[in-house]
Parts: C-alpha cells; sequence; structure tokens
C-alpha cells in the first residue's frame, strides 16, 4: 500500500494486542534491562491524530496491571521505511495529551518518591498529564513535547510499529527508530 492508502487503512476502529507483549526496557535507576509486561490499543483519525494506550503489567500474563498510559496526538509521516515494502516511518507527537493513570499502589508509591514539581499525590485510579512535565520516572523534560520516532506497516491486515530496541533504548530520538517489527495488533 501506499503510505496515503495505509493512513486511510488505519482509521477507524480500535487496533489491539492479540496476547499481552514484552518489550525490553531500560530501568533509569539501575541501568539495567528489564522486562516491560503490556497490551496496546490505538485508534488512528482523520487529520493524522492517534491515541494510543498502553496497559503496563507486572506479570506477563497481565493479571496484575500496574498503569495505564494514554498518549493522544498527531502522526507525522516521512517516508518509506527500509524494513519492508509498503512500511512507513512515522512520528508520533505527543502534542495533545500524556496521562498516567495508576493502577496499583506500587506504582502510585513509585511515582510519588519520584515526580517532581506540578504533581498532585498520585493515587490509584487518579489520572495526571505529564505532558510537557518534568516526570522522571518516564525519562520526560519540561517543556518537551514527547516524540516517539517508529514506524507503520501494514501486512495481512494486521498493524505492525517497530518493535524496541534490544538494549531498552526508547524511541525518543530520530537515530533510535525501530530496525524491526513488533508483534502486529489486530483490528477490534
Amino acid at each position: 500500500m501506499t503510505a496515503a492508502e495505509t493512513r486511510q487503512f488505519i482509521q477507524g476502529g480500535d487496533w489491539v494486542s492479540i496476547t499481552p507483549e514484552v518489550r525490553p526496557s531500560l530501568n533509569r535507576a539501575t541501568g539495567g534491562i528489564q522486562p516491560f509486561y503490556l497490551t496496546r490499543l490505538f485508534r488512528y483519525a482523520e487529520d493524522d491524530r492517534f491515541e494510543c494506550v498502553v496497559i503496563n503489567y507486572a506479570d506477563p500474563n497481565a493479571k496484575v496491571p500496574l498503569v495505564n498510559i494514554t498518549i493522544k496526538g498527531h502522526n507525522v509521516w516521512l517516508g518509506e521505511h527500509a524494513i519492508a515494502p509498503g512500511a512507513f516511518a512515522v512520528n508520533y507527537v505527543a502534542d495533545e495529551a500524556y496521562e498516567v493513570t495508576p493502577l496499583h499502589t506500587g506504582f502510585a508509591d513509585a511515582a510519588n518518591k519520584i515526580s517532581g514539581d506540578g504533581f498532585n499525590t498520585w493515587q490509584v485510579n487518579a489520572m495526571q498529564d505529564v505532558k510537557g512535565k518534568a516526570f522522571q520516572l518516564f525519562g520526560l523534560d519540561a517543556g518537551e513535547v514527547y516524540i516517539d520516532y517508529d514506524l507503520v506497516y501494514v501486512f495481512n491486515g494486521m498493524l505492525f510499529n517497530g518493535s524496541k530496541n534490544v538494549d531498552g533504548r526508547p524511541f525518543d530520538k530520530p537515530e533510535n527508530r525501530p530496525t524491526n517489527l513488533q508483534l502486529p495488533l489486530i483490528r477490534r
């Protein structure tokens, strides 16, 4: 598909994880790599708007939810990605919201110990928008809009994004853009 066809195809409906996923994640406190268990939901709309909901879990079977992360913003399509014909480099710009909702007291407690100024006390099921704020737990800096330098690829009716880097680096810089495909999402 062309970029225009891909953009049209992914709009409407929810794109969801087939099963709980695992990704390497960099532990900012220790510098080590740890597993990050999650499920994903993406929604795409006209004007290149998106919403991404990631639920992070304490376990690989997704039985103990830790935090809901909802990112809203705009996609910037940059052209073809070398990973496969029909894949496109896409930036996910979190310019509308970066909402964090603790789902477990352990996460709320950790956020209360690490988060800086401008936040209420973190509580289970109480969302706070961290967009543009310094939030060390996620490596966010004050005054900056977070951008995920990723890719989009559609194959056999499934939606692929990039697989996280094996060393835990996030997609927070163009040079960290993925070079492999993540597990696909299916339309629900």
